[in-house]
């Protein structure tokens, strides 16, 4: 019988940010991406309570029901930070892991190469470590086309468009990502975090920190260097054969770009939510490696 799922809210730098959460031991933390919500770990969540571990999956911040920060801080640094103050709100020694998908992935680099005495593994998915996605941003013009959606949410409109039609915009990218899965369970599960137009802004708003306009604080310059690094501890990153949002192309190249301390592996069957196309395959392989 696997663990319920508990509710859960800690306060992160002002934030917020509720969570689901099972088991006890040591910690370990699961962050989502977009467009996604912390439902997208309920699989992995009793797993990983099985292997001894205290599971938690956070809500981002600005993804409801966690809130939406005062300051209108969005970049990808103050993500990693959120997760070293749930380290600290949870109780978390260095035994913690890190997992992360989509954002969550830039959320994990960052946390685990900023503050790399809390944590002691680390597992990323579909947005490669290192250098990859950036070269491919200037070398690969297929990857360039792929990515035409972070330079959409620059535009104001972007925030109305994405969600007009009860979000049909995400419906849209979840059938291009993640080509033949049936997400209609997921979809439901995710919308109620991105249906409020402040969360929905929040949300966009990552993009706009990372590639517009969007407010940078400068007291983050390191953790958000941190978050484009590859970290100190092993990690193991899994990527999608059907990637249809990073293509599998980009995650080969990041074999080369990578110490061996990474382990990348393509899953096959899996598209952009490879956890949620191959939950067998992925969240065996995540148990075994945090485990080991």
């Amino acid at each position: 019988m696997p663990a319920p799922l508990e509710t859960g809210a800690a306060t992160a730098h002002g934030v917020e940010l509720h969570y689901l959460a099972c088991g006890d031991g040591p910690l370990a933390l699961c962050f989502h991406g977009f467009p996604d919500s912390a439902h997208t770990w309920r699989h992995l969540l009793p797993l990983l309570a099985d292997a001894g571990f205290r599971a938690v999956a956070p809500f981002q911040r600005g993804y409801a029901p966690s809130g939406v920060p005062d300051d209108g801080v969005l970049q990808s640094g103050a993500l990693s930070m959120d997760a070293i103050a749930l380290h600290d709100a949870l109780g978390g020694d260095e035994r913690a892991v890190l997992v992360g998908h989509d954002w969550g992935a830039s959320t994990v680099y960052g946390a685990a190469g900023h503050a790399p005495e809390r944590w002691r593994r680390v597992v990323a998915m579909a947005v490669p470590p290192g250098g990859a996605l950036a070269h491919a941003f200037v070398t690969n013009l297929t990857q360039l086309k792929r990515s035409w959606y972070m330079f959409f949410f620059q535009h104001p409109l972007a925030d109305l468009l994405v969600g007009a039609d009860d979000l049909a915009f995400v419906d849209m990218l979840w059938r291009d990502w993640s080509p033949g899965f049936d997400a209609t369970e997921e979809l439901a599960l995710l919308k109620p975090s991105l249906r409020d137009a402040a969360h929905l802004a929040a949300a966009v708003g990552y993009y706009r920190a990372r590639l517009g306009d969007g407010k940078k604080d400068p007291a983050l310059d390191a953790v958000q260097q941190a978050t484009q690094d590859v970290p100190p501890q092993p990690l193991l990153y899994l990527h999608g054969a059907g990637d249809g949002c990073i293509g599998v192309e980009v995650a080969e190249a990041a074999r080369s770009m990578v110490p061996d301390t990474v382990t990348v592996e393509i899953v096959d069957g899996g598209g952009h939510f490879l956890h949620l196309e191959q939950p067998a395959v992925v969240n065996r392989r995540v148990v075994e490696f945090l485990t080991s």
